[in-house]
């Protein structure tokens, strides 16, 4: 049976992952606890860095804008699955269904050439220092992450269009949110060319800011080993880990979810891994970042001081 896309009630039935935990009441507090400690955690440094005046340096002014990136990633998606395990109907939207898509995968792009931008700060910073402070100038930093943002809502739209003509046959959703393989699958059309198209652009956009990150590291490394002092390879190494440690957990779990071919494509694991690049990269951000980073751990202990 062929649903009506434009019938305004229209609604898929989100299955999530109710079966695989105890009760939907145990799914709520998980995600809860989760999605509070995400919003509190990043909101923290986004105040820490606009407040305090010793890290108003490009680092943590790309860092502020990440912490704004991942809050809003599991914002699109954590609420709904909320209201889902607490309720019976356990439904969204058609329209509703086609904005979460449009904005999770809008800022999971954003999130890409964000941390492509943030590779390339400390690429200059260390391979670059004499110039550092002439390129990174505020109005650059404001631009490059100005950038990041337009780039990520503009890249997604065409494909999004695409996949909301498309004729649904399916109104159950093999997912915690309605991504995108999971809505392909719904479709009576056949779909080959619109999966290479989303293929060609999601490759475009992870191999092409990993391929950056990867540039810049290798750069990094070389300059490291050719520093003199082990304080100072120290220094410079440290400057970058927390970094690297985010990427190799959201590049791995994206690269295995978007950049390999359909046929390949098993619903119940990616369901799986989509929760490592959708909630746990950007919940544990905050904390990488605050346990590897010195200046950060300083700041937030002025910050306490000052409010206590």
């Amino acid at each position: 049976m062929a649903f009506n896309n434009l019938t305004s009630d229209l609604e898929f039935r989100i299955l999530s992952f109710s079966a695989l935990l105890a009760t939907p009441i145990l799914s709520f507090c998980i995600v809860l606890a989760i999605y509070i400690f995400n919003v509190s955690g990043n909101s923290l440094i986004i105040v820490v860095t606009r407040m305090d005046y010793n890290l108003y340096k490009p680092m943590y002014f790309f860092l502020g804008s990440l912490a704004l990136v991942d809050m809003s990633y599991t914002t699109v998606t954590l609420p709904k699955s909320l209201e889902i395990f607490l309720s019976p109907q356990k439904t969204i939207c058609f329209v509703c269904c086609m904005m979460q898509m449009y904005f999770f995968c809008s800022v999971g792009v954003t999130e890409s050439f964000h941390l492509a931008a943030m590779s390339y700060d400390r690429y200059l910073a260390i391979c670059n220092s004499l110039q550092y402070n002439r390129i990174m100038t505020n109005r650059v930093c404001v631009f490059m992450v100005l950038g990041c943002w337009i780039s990520g809502f503009s890249s997604v739209l065409l494909p999004v269009i695409l996949i909301s003509r498309l004729q649904i046959c399916n109104l159950h959703i093999n997912h915690f949110f309605c991504d995108v393989s999971p809505v392909i699958q719904l479709s009576c059309n056949k779909t080959k060319n619109l999966e290479m198209f989303i293929f060609f652009t999601a490759s475009t956009v992870i191999l092409g800011t990993f391929s950056v990150i990867v540039f810049s590291y290798v750069k990094i490394v070389i300059s490291i080993l050719h520093i003199s002092t082990s304080s100072g390879k120290k220094k410079a190494f440290s400057t970058c880990v927390s970094h690297l440690i985010i990427v190799l957990i959201y590049y791995g779990t994206l690269i295995f979810m978007y950049v390999r071919p359909k046929s390949k494509s098993n619903l119940d694991l990616d369901k799986q891994t989509a929760v490592f690049y959708s909630v746990v990269t950007p919940t544990l951000n905050p904390l990488i970042y605050t346990l590897r980073n010195n200046e950060i751990k300083n700041s937030l202990k002025r910050f306490n001081n000052f409010i206590s």
